[in-house]
Protein backbone atom coordinates (compact mmCIF):
# COMPACT_ATOMS: atom_id res chain seq x y z
CA UNK A 1 0.00 0.00 0.00
CA UNK A 2 1.37 3.39 -1.05
CA UNK A 3 2.14 6.02 1.73
CA UNK A 4 -0.52 8.70 2.07
CA UNK A 5 0.29 11.70 0.70
CA UNK A 6 1.63 14.58 2.70
CA UNK A 7 1.86 18.36 2.24
CA UNK A 8 5.45 19.78 2.72
CA UNK A 9 5.84 22.98 5.20
CA UNK A 10 6.79 24.29 1.66
CA UNK A 11 3.94 23.20 -0.19
CA UNK A 12 4.79 20.40 -2.21
CA UNK A 13 2.47 17.80 -2.00
CA UNK A 14 4.53 14.18 -1.79
CA UNK A 15 3.72 11.47 -4.20
CA UNK A 16 3.11 13.38 -7.46
CA UNK A 17 4.76 14.23 -10.32
CA UNK A 18 6.62 18.23 -9.94
CA UNK A 19 6.41 20.06 -13.12
CA UNK A 20 7.31 24.02 -11.77
CA UNK A 21 5.28 26.84 -13.21
CA UNK A 22 6.79 30.12 -13.28
CA UNK A 23 3.38 31.86 -13.39
CA UNK A 24 3.20 32.35 -9.64
CA UNK A 25 3.95 34.51 -6.61
CA UNK A 26 4.16 34.83 -3.04
CA UNK A 27 0.71 35.27 -1.59
CA UNK A 28 -0.03 38.63 -0.01
CA UNK A 29 0.91 38.57 3.79
CA UNK A 30 -1.37 36.80 6.54
CA UNK A 31 -3.80 35.79 3.69
CA UNK A 32 -5.12 31.91 4.65
CA UNK A 33 -6.46 29.55 1.78
CA UNK A 34 -9.88 29.76 2.07
CA UNK A 35 -11.50 28.23 -1.29
CA UNK A 36 -10.29 25.63 -4.00
CA UNK A 37 -11.24 26.39 -7.36
CA UNK A 38 -12.03 23.49 -9.74
CA UNK A 39 -11.07 24.21 -13.50
CA UNK A 40 -10.83 21.88 -16.41
CA UNK A 41 -8.80 22.50 -18.97
CA UNK A 42 -7.50 20.58 -22.28
CA UNK A 43 -4.76 21.24 -25.24
CA UNK A 44 -5.84 21.26 -28.17
CA UNK A 45 -9.85 21.81 -27.01
CA UNK A 46 -11.17 18.55 -26.77
CA UNK A 47 -8.04 16.28 -26.91
CA UNK A 48 -6.72 14.32 -24.06
CA UNK A 49 -3.20 13.18 -22.80
CA UNK A 50 0.39 14.92 -24.56
CA UNK A 51 2.35 17.36 -22.70
CA UNK A 52 0.74 20.85 -23.95
CA UNK A 53 -1.43 21.53 -20.80
CA UNK A 54 2.44 21.12 -18.90
CA UNK A 55 4.19 23.58 -21.70
CA UNK A 56 1.25 25.95 -21.46
CA UNK A 57 2.05 26.28 -17.71
CA UNK A 58 5.50 26.14 -18.27
CA UNK A 59 5.26 29.44 -20.82
CA UNK A 60 6.41 26.83 -24.01
CA UNK A 61 3.86 26.16 -25.73
CA UNK A 62 4.57 26.21 -29.59
CA UNK A 63 1.85 28.32 -31.44
CA UNK A 64 2.48 26.23 -34.23
CA UNK A 65 1.61 23.06 -32.29
CA UNK A 66 -2.32 23.85 -33.14
CA UNK A 67 -4.06 26.98 -34.97
CA UNK A 68 -5.73 27.23 -30.99
CA UNK A 69 -2.39 27.91 -29.50
CA UNK A 70 -1.93 30.66 -31.68
CA UNK A 71 -4.40 32.60 -29.02
CA UNK A 72 -3.02 31.84 -25.69
CA UNK A 73 0.96 30.42 -26.11
CA UNK A 74 1.27 33.93 -24.61
CA UNK A 75 -0.47 33.67 -22.06
CA UNK A 76 1.11 33.35 -18.12
CA UNK A 77 -1.31 31.02 -16.04
CA UNK A 78 -0.89 28.02 -14.19
CA UNK A 79 -2.87 26.13 -11.52
CA UNK A 80 -0.82 24.37 -8.53
CA UNK A 81 -2.74 20.98 -9.23
CA UNK A 82 -3.14 19.25 -12.76
CA UNK A 83 -5.26 15.84 -12.43
CA UNK A 84 -5.04 13.85 -15.54
CA UNK A 85 -7.83 11.56 -17.14
CA UNK A 86 -6.06 8.47 -15.62
CA UNK A 87 -6.13 10.07 -12.20
CA UNK A 88 -2.01 10.81 -11.91
CA UNK A 89 -1.11 14.13 -10.78
CA UNK A 90 0.59 16.89 -11.66
CA UNK A 91 1.79 19.78 -9.23
CA UNK A 92 3.31 23.12 -10.44
CA UNK A 93 2.84 25.75 -8.05
CA UNK A 94 3.24 25.19 -4.14
CA UNK A 95 0.29 26.00 -2.45
CA UNK A 96 2.27 28.10 -0.30
CA UNK A 97 2.62 30.57 -3.31
CA UNK A 98 0.28 32.33 -5.64
CA UNK A 99 -0.66 30.39 -9.07
CA UNK A 100 -2.25 32.26 -12.01
CA UNK A 101 -5.24 30.26 -12.49
CA UNK A 102 -8.83 32.23 -11.58
CA UNK A 103 -7.80 35.44 -13.66
CA UNK A 104 -10.43 38.15 -12.77
CA UNK A 105 -12.86 36.63 -10.10
CA UNK A 106 -15.17 37.63 -7.98
CA UNK A 107 -16.47 34.90 -4.64
CA UNK A 108 -18.36 36.34 -1.81
CA UNK A 109 -17.66 39.57 -2.32
CA UNK A 110 -13.73 39.16 -2.44
CA UNK A 111 -11.89 40.04 -5.56
CA UNK A 112 -8.49 38.50 -6.68
CA UNK A 113 -9.47 35.22 -5.74
CA UNK A 114 -5.86 33.36 -6.48
CA UNK A 115 -4.87 35.66 -3.57
CA UNK A 116 -6.51 32.78 -1.03
CA UNK A 117 -7.27 29.95 -2.99
CA UNK A 118 -5.70 26.89 -4.60
CA UNK A 119 -6.82 25.97 -8.46
CA UNK A 120 -6.69 22.45 -9.10
CA UNK A 121 -7.06 21.64 -13.07
CA UNK A 122 -9.06 18.33 -13.95
CA UNK A 123 -8.05 17.24 -17.64
CA UNK A 124 -11.62 17.98 -19.61
CA UNK A 125 -13.75 20.04 -21.44
CA UNK A 126 -17.47 21.26 -21.11
CA UNK A 127 -18.60 18.17 -23.73
CA UNK A 128 -16.93 15.09 -22.11
CA UNK A 129 -17.61 13.61 -18.44
CA UNK A 130 -14.84 13.46 -15.94
CA UNK A 131 -13.09 9.89 -15.28
CA UNK A 132 -13.97 7.78 -11.43
CA UNK A 133 -10.26 7.77 -11.21
CA UNK A 134 -10.58 11.85 -11.42
CA UNK A 135 -12.87 11.88 -9.02
CA UNK A 136 -11.13 9.72 -6.73
CA UNK A 137 -8.34 11.65 -7.25
CA UNK A 138 -9.83 15.36 -6.85
CA UNK A 139 -12.03 13.89 -3.25
CA UNK A 140 -8.60 12.53 -1.62
CA UNK A 141 -6.57 16.17 -2.42
CA UNK A 142 -9.57 18.03 -1.14
CA UNK A 143 -9.68 16.19 2.11
CA UNK A 144 -5.75 16.72 2.73
CA UNK A 145 -6.15 20.44 2.10
CA UNK A 146 -8.88 20.50 4.31
CA UNK A 147 -7.44 19.21 6.71
CA UNK A 148 -4.13 21.49 6.70
CA UNK A 149 -5.92 24.90 5.64
CA UNK A 150 -9.33 27.01 6.61
CA UNK A 151 -11.19 26.18 3.39
CA UNK A 152 -14.73 27.34 3.57
CA UNK A 153 -15.80 26.81 0.17
CA UNK A 154 -15.34 24.71 -3.20
CA UNK A 155 -16.00 26.62 -6.34
CA UNK A 156 -15.80 26.26 -10.28
CA UNK A 157 -14.25 28.58 -11.94
CA UNK A 158 -17.21 29.28 -13.83
CA UNK A 159 -18.33 30.55 -10.40
CA UNK A 160 -16.06 32.62 -9.83
CA UNK A 161 -15.84 34.22 -13.18
CA UNK A 162 -19.21 34.13 -14.38
CA UNK A 163 -19.54 34.99 -18.28
CA UNK A 164 -16.50 34.71 -18.75
CA UNK A 165 -15.35 31.01 -17.99
CA UNK A 166 -17.61 28.11 -18.24
CA UNK A 167 -14.97 25.59 -16.69
CA UNK A 168 -15.67 22.91 -14.68
CA UNK A 169 -18.42 22.51 -17.20
CA UNK A 170 -21.68 21.10 -17.67
CA UNK A 171 -20.67 17.35 -17.49
CA UNK A 172 -18.97 18.02 -14.13
CA UNK A 173 -20.53 16.05 -11.34
CA UNK A 174 -20.72 18.05 -8.45
CA UNK A 175 -23.08 15.86 -6.43
CA UNK A 176 -20.31 12.82 -7.35
CA UNK A 177 -17.91 14.80 -5.43
CA UNK A 178 -20.16 15.45 -2.62
CA UNK A 179 -20.78 11.87 -2.16
CA UNK A 180 -16.86 11.10 -2.29
CA UNK A 181 -16.19 13.76 0.78
CA UNK A 182 -18.84 12.49 2.75
CA UNK A 183 -17.18 9.25 3.22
Amino acid sequence: MAPKPTLSADGWLSGVRIAHSPNQDERPAGEDIRLLVIHAISLPPGRFGGDDVERFFANRLDPAGHPYYRGIHDLKVSAHFFIRRTGEMVQFVPVTHRAWHSGVSNWRGRERCNDFSIGIELEGCDERSFTGRQYVRLARLIRLLQRRFPIEDIAGHADIAPGRKTDPGPQFDWQRLRDLLSR
